[in-house]
């Protein structure tokens, strides 16, 4: 996912995101443990989506990025 489009996501969004990235990322793991994994570079990838989703997380806990609809 490109960081525009989290950037235009909510905060239930994208606590609904990461929730799922972090079972994907799980599987991921399980995957590259039983040797069935095709990709490794998927894990970075994965990493390096739930950094941006928690990064844009805390901007909302700091008051950087204002909630919609409040």
């Amino acid at each position: 996912m490109k960081a525009y489009q989290l950037k235009e996501m909510n905060e239930p969004e994208l606590k609904t995101r990461l929730e799922e990235s972090l079972e994907a990322i799980q599987n991921l793991k399980f995957q590259k443990a039983l040797q069935q994994l095709e990709d490794g570079s998927s894990i970075s990838k994965m990493r390096k989506e739930i950094a941006q989703i928690k990064t844009v997380l805390k901007e909302f806990d700091l008051g950087i990025r204002e909630r919609k609809g409040t």
